[in-house]
């Protein structure tokens, strides 16, 4: 594999992910150092196209990223393209079958004693897109000169063990046939090899979850996972006006949740304006949901039929849709040296929803993401030393058949010395960014919200969500991970028809090359077969949003690994914990473009 600047084989800073929280990495780092190499490489074919959520963000964090860059950046027909309006009208709903509680009076009294529920008022926020979000922020990266790759997805971080520090990463292969052997066209994946390495994946990444490992860190509580499914509706002239431009809607209740007689499923409903009459909806749901054959796009289809949602979207038209994971864990699951406390180690550090930064009493983290990056750049600005080397240590553990690799040398002027990036630069590094966080709020509002979503995992919903007011107050829970609460019983509310997930896949634009290896590996099949599809009668393939997942024979697999959309769900649900992904050729999976 060949990159279109061979010095891009060796890079001062290299940025794996290009969502919100790399992108202002690498602008931030650009801005302070302008002479080092930043590279932000994505596994998708063009900047968010991997990218999804609700989303309403903050407007402060754009500020502290932007304004040093250009301070009438709000200007901008970019900038207002993006971040068309802010939220007027912030409605916040309590459903029953038939009918709706308004909250938002609560929240603000909530807001006003200073009570950690009064955090999920979004007014003033932008409503935006975060796909058209990353695009424009890679646009605002590449014009301070920052390399942004699409199409190259990362396999592997290259860690030595013995020095504490990464080398670089080993990107995918590509070219295989199903059976793994070289076609043709083969390219064997290149090694990427870089002074300093910032993982800003998204949630569950796989070089981030790799380096959780190797590295060593540690979190205090598992990682607890939602799953969010959304489609991008269009609605006729009335019903947008109706809806208006600056509202949004967050659902919590029925078809989820219903006080004492059940179900009983964390999460709920959201209703966005996009513009040009379009309205995003989309259900999230913890996966710590117990019923084995719950599908969360069949409670999307429940939601967008409730009297109180359908009169504003009945009759419209699908025309985008996706599926994504959210991190939901909060401070306790943030991985951490365990020598140091940082949230990071060696010259690596985790951003965004890597490091898993949502806060769960604002419903929201994208703010953090992109704080995450600015603080992440600036401890690189003040930590590292500039140098003239090219040599890179060539011990690497991990990789090459657990081999020692010799990274690519090359590159010019800028490229850190070795001897700033010893254990004793490194160590300060990842210390330094999470002392910018701290500064920055979010650990802050992150330890505010501890023991919020434990303790609905812990004791339901109903009196979860009461004990969370308490949550500062309250004894660590350690609830187990999602697939260990999956349960025989059946999720009571179904919709008139089964859902159509072909349709909906369409809608995401996903796209794999047929003739390539599976990336969806079952570990132990006749695990599937012998044990899971007779207890929970194969869950995966009624959760899975892509219908990746049949049942062939009586064999469960992946049988459409083509439809995939990279939302990991499978890896994190299995109530066997026998799934894993692993990454596809680059330039694959979904292809946003206003998730």
């Amino acid at each position: 594999m060949k990159f279109m600047n061979e010095d891009f084989a060796r890079v001062d800073v290299l940025i794996v992910g290009a969502g919100p929280a790399g992108l202002a990495a690498a602008i931030t780092a650009k801005r302070l150092q302008p002479q080092w190499s930043v590279c932000v490489i994505d596994k998708g074919a063009a900047p968010g196209n991997h990218g999804l959520s609700g989303a309403v963000l903050e407007a402060d964090c754009l500020a502290r990223l932007l304004d040093p860059v250009d301070p009438a950046w709000r200007e901008s027909k970019a900038a207002q393209g993006v971040l068309g309006e802010r939220v007027a009208i912030d409605d916040v709903l309590l459903l029953s079958r038939h009918g709706a509680l308004q909250l938002r009076p609560l929240l603000k009294l909530a807001k006003l004693l200073g009570l950690g529920y009064g955090r999920m008022v979004h007014e003033g926020d932008y409503i935006c897109s975060v796909s058209r979000l990353s695009a424009w922020l890679a646009e605002v990266a590449g014009g301070l000169g920052v390399e942004v790759l699409p199409g190259f997805a990362a396999a592997e971080i290259l860690w030595d063990q013995a020095a504490a520090r990464a080398v670089g990463v080993r990107l995918a292969d590509s070219g295989r046939d199903h059976a793994g052997e070289p076609q043709v066209n083969f390219r064997a994946g290149e090694t990427i090899s870089a002074a300093a390495v910032l993982l800003a994946e998204g949630c569950d990444g796989l070089l981030s979850e790799q380096f959780v490992v190797r590295a060593g860190l540690k979190r205090r509580s598992e990682q607890l996972y939602s799953l969010g499914v959304k489609e991008l509706i269009r609605v006729s002239d009335e019903q947008y006006q109706k809806f208006t431009a600056a509202r949004v809607v967050h659902a919590m209740g029925y078809p989820l949740w219903t006080p004492l007689v059940g179900p009983d499923i964390f999460g709920g409903g959201i209703l966005y304006p996009m513009g040009e009459n379009r309205i995003a909806a989309g259900i999230i749901a913890g996966l710590d949901y117990r019923y084995h054959d719950f599908n969360p796009q069949d409670a999307l289809t429940l939601f967008k039929a409730h009297p109180t949602v359908a009169e504003y979207l009945a009759g419209g038209t699908v025309v985008e849709a996706g599926a994504k994971m959210i991190p939901e864990g909060g401070i306790y699951a943030v991985p951490r040296c365990p020598d140091t406390g940082a949230i990071g180690k060696g010259n690596v550090l985790l951003l965004g929803d890597s490091a898993g930064l949502v806060n769960m009493l604002k419903i929201k983290g994208l703010h953090n993401a992109i704080l995450s990056g600015i603080a992440a750049a600036e401890a690189l600005a003040a930590n590292v030393t500039v140098g003239t080397s090219s040599k890179t240590p060539a011990a690497v553990a991990g990789g090459n058949g657990g081999k020692p690799e010799t990274a690519a040398a090359g590159g010019g002027g800028g490229v850190c010395a070795p001897a700033a990036v010893g254990a004793g630069f490194a160590n300060k590094l990842a210390q330094s960014y999470t002392a910018n966080l701290e500064k920055a709020g979010v650990l802050v509002e992150m330890d505010e919200a501890r023991n919020f979503r434990q303790a609905i995992a812990r004791f339901g919903t109903s009196l979860g969500l009461m004990l969370a007011v308490f949550g500062r107050l309250l004894a660590h829970f350690r609830p187990g991970p999602d697939y260990s609460h999956l349960h025989r019983s059946a999720y009571p509310h179904k919709p008139e028809r089964p859902f159509d997930k072909d349709a909906f896949t369409a809608k995401s634009g996903t796209g794999h090359r047929e003739e390539e290896p599976c990336h969806l590996l079952i570990a132990d099949p006749a695990l599937c077969r012998e044990r899971c599809r007779e207890h929970f009668g194969a869950p995966c393939v009624t959760f899975c949003p892509a219908g990746v997942y049949e049942e062939i024979g009586d064999q469960p697999k992946p049988a459409n690994p083509s439809n995939c959309l990279h939302c990991k769900t499978c890896q994190r649900k299995c109530p066997y914990d026998n799934i894993r992904w692993t990454v596809p050729e680059g330039g694959e999976g979904p292809r946003y473009s206003t998730m």
